[in-house]
């Protein structure tokens, strides 16, 4: 009898000793996105890494997947909903698919008459809106990451709208992209980022649209010839979670991922516009292609062929929508 009291002690113990260990387990976050570490977004989600893991003091490890290492553009989302993966990074782009178009306004062209104008908005009530449009998905937004206006290439020059007819252009898979390359006579095409240098190099697209930084990072300018630095649209990125998984995290945990976040969305937002600058910059100086900058005319022909967009995008996404981002951006029309 004292011998299986002992053992049984023993066992008791081990297990104790067992479910210790396991609750000294740290939180596992898998934070996947589609771009590269070097990027403005690679580099705000490295940046959530240190924070994170510094502020919890180890209780959460976060695992960063760039570049699509762990899922293609189409899966992230169904990946986020089943809780294989707890944070992403998508293109505003993304979020009609789960029945919330409204932000695909952000890809009008011209909706930013500049940087202040699209930082005003995101910070502002139209950005705070947009974001409490995705709990009713079971999504919690916790975010919005900075990466700059579009450039347009190709191995002609892209002065004038006419200049696009027949071309084959790479997009996202925004809708408002793909309407509006057809008003300029191009073919837009979907396909994944990580797929785009070698579809410029071989011919598969004839160009593409992108940020001054994802140019240089991703060398896209050594097989276009011809850029042009025409600022026709914006990239920005809302950073999301499963509003299941975020809530059931202890509230202290929580908190300091909270401000980890916010901390990461501040680095993010800042580094933008000085790394598409020196992007920009070391682009010109490699001599492999010729930058093209609009002038005020052709600036205005480019718009004017745009411009049905805006019906367009009232009559799918929402009159409210378009308005609010036409007020909030500085833009007239």
């Amino acid at each position: 009898m004292k011998r299986r009291t002992a053992l049984s002690a023993a066992g008791a113990l081990a297990l104790t000793a067992s479910h210790r260990a396991f609750a000294q387990q740290p939180i596992t976050i898998k934070f996947s996105h589609v771009t590269t570490d070097d990027t403005p977004k690679g580099k705000g989600a490295l940046k959530f890494k240190e924070l994170a893991e510094k502020y919890t003091r180890g209780k959460v490890k976060v695992d960063v997947y760039p570049n699509s290492t762990l899922y293609k553009d189409k899966e992230e989302m169904d990946a986020l909903n089943s809780g294989a993966v707890q944070i992403l990074a998508p293109s505003t782009a993304k979020f009609r698919p789960i029945g919330v178009p409204e932000f695909e306004a952000l890809d009008l062209p011209f909706i930013f008459a500049d940087d202040a104008g699209y930082e005003k908005t995101i910070k502002g009530p139209v950005g705070k809106g947009l974001l409490k449009k995705l709990e009713a998905k079971g999504i919690t937004g916790l975010g919005f990451w900075d990466n700059g206006f579009h450039m347009v290439s190709a191995n002609v020059p892209l002065l004038m709208p006419a200049d696009f007819q027949g071309l084959k252009f790479r997009i996202s898979g925004s809708k408002i992209a793909d309407q509006y390359f057809r008003l300029l006579g191009a073919l837009p095409q979907i396909m994944a980022f990580s797929e785009v240098y070698q579809a410029l190099q071989t011919g598969v697209v004839d160009g593409c649209e992108n940020t001054p930084s994802n140019y240089y990072t991703q060398k896209f300018y050594e097989v276009q010839k011809h850029i042009t630095n025409s600022r026709h649209a914006h990239l920005q990125y809302a950073v999301i979670t499963n509003t299941k998984f975020w809530n059931g995290l202890p509230a202290d945990i929580r908190a300091q991922l909270d401000k980890a976040m916010d901390e990461a969305t501040d680095y993010t937002n800042s580094i933008a516009v000085n790394e598409n600058k020196d992007a920009l910059d070391k682009i010109k100086a490699s001599g492999r292609t010729t930058i093209h900058v609009l002038t005020p005319a052709q600036r205005q022909a480019w718009f004017d062929k745009m411009k049905p967009m805006y019906a367009k995008a009232e009559e799918k996404i929402g009159k409210d929508i378009v308005q609010q981002l036409l007020a909030a951006g500085g833009v007239k029309i």
